[in-house]
Formats: structure tokens, sequence, C-alpha cells
């Protein structure tokens, strides 16, 4: 559990280039990708989580610049400056906005009351749960995955090994 904002801030960070990384892999053709006929395409799973950055901060009290979207998916290079531009403006209103307290302060989310480090620690468990939705559809459009917590199926193989290891 955070305890400072430089903890938060810390995590945020290496958060949001495992995230990066993913998103600057996309293609405007791997955006269309879907799991099953009716299921949300890559582009709308990383459009979601993208735009609802924002709006998830901004309703716990973080001043911060909400994305105008449409329903409308941009293209991918748009999906992947735009995370960037809100990963950098995140960092800059936990600096600007809060202080170590205002982790610890309650506020009521999804029906519970919980501290302002749970809420937050909750947005970053969001991405990274789309950013697996995310990078399972990439392999599906044959995109290459980036490495995240350790080397893909690309990386392994960079390093030699054609079985990685259990």
């Amino acid at each position: 559990m955070y305890t400072t904002v430089d903890e938060f801030i810390t995590e945020w960070k290496n958060e949001a280039a495992l995230t990066q990384k993913v998103l600057d892999g996309l293609t405007d053709e791997a955006l269309q990708q879907q799991v099953y006929p009716e299921g949300r395409t890559l582009g709308r799973i990383a459009w979601h989580f993208v735009t609802n950055i924002p709006e998830y901060l901004t309703e716990f009290g973080l001043s911060v610049d909400k994305v105008s979207h449409s329903a409308e998916v941009p293209s991918a290079k748009e999906i992947a400056e735009t995370f960037r531009r809100v990963s950098l403006q995140v960092e800059a209103a936990l600096k600007e906005q809060w202080t170590d307290a205002s982790l610890a302060q309650i506020q009521t989310a999804f029906g519970r009351k919980e501290s302002n480090a749970t809420i937050f620690m909750g947005l970053i468990k969001h991405i990274v749960h789309h950013r697996g939705q995310v990078t399972v559809l990439m392999r599906q459009a044959g995109l290459p995955i980036p490495a995240v917590y350790g080397p893909s199926k690309e990386g392994w193989a960079q390093l030699g090994v054609t079985t990685p290891p259990l």
C-alpha cells in the first residue's frame, strides 16, 4: 500500500511505462481485433482505459484535463499519444494537489469506504487488467508483444530460448 505520494508516483510511472510500450505497439488494423463477434475490439478496450483515467481521477478529487472523446475509436497513434499525455498529467496533478496525508483520506468509492491510496491502487489495477486484454488481442492480431513483467515470446526468442520456462 502507498503511504507517500512519491511511492504512488513511482508505481504510476513504472506501470505507465509498461502500458506505453504496449500501446506504442498497436496498429490501426489491429484495433479491430475481437475475441468474439459481439465483444469489444482491441481499440475500444484501449481507448476505454485511456479515457477513463481522467474521469476516474476527477471523480475522486484530482483536477486533470478530461479527454474529449466520441464513440469512435481514434487511430492507434492517437491512443498512444493520449495515454502519454494523460500519464504525465496524472503525475503532475499528484505532485501539485496531494500530500502524503491525502492518501489516508477516506472516500466512498463503488459503494465502499476506502482510502485514496486504495482507490488509486484500483485505478492501476484497472489499467493492468485491460493492458492484459490488449496484449492477448495483439497476439491474435499477429502483432509482437513487448516485454511487460518479463520476456514475451519475442523476447525469449531474442535470448535464444525456444521453449520458455514454466
